[in-house]
């Protein structure tokens, strides 16, 4: 009686390896990407609300980012004009008082 050997249909892929390697990077960026956002309070991005956020308040390298909808556009307080197109110089300092109230001080 002869016996028949039988084969596995799997071929050995030396790609399926790689492909498995591009999933687990991929859930690693996203677990990343996750871990930033939630550091930094960053929530606001991924809300419907309209905001505006100010970086590095009152210094020369100054940039406000608002969100109306859809859009997020960057605005960078400089000389030069920045890379979105929008260029600007301080004009004065505003301050808030303890009721609220913001009172505008002009250079």
């Amino acid at each position: 009686m002869r016996r028949r050997v039988r084969k596995d249909n799997e071929d050995h892929d030396p790609m399926a390896m790689i492909s498995n390697l591009f999933d687990v990077a991929m859930v690693f960026a996203v677990a990343l990407m996750v871990a930033l956002v939630s550091r930094f309070n960053m929530t606001e991005i991924f809300s419907q609300e309209d905001y505006t956020i100010v970086k590095n308040p009152g210094k020369e390298n100054m940039e406000i980012i608002t969100k109306k909808g859809e859009e997020i556009t960057k605005y960078t307080s400089s000389d030069e004009e920045a890379t979105t197109g929008n260029k600007g110089k301080r004009v004065g300092i505003a301050y808030e008082l303890e009721n609220g109230e913001i009172i505008y001080v002009p250079e």
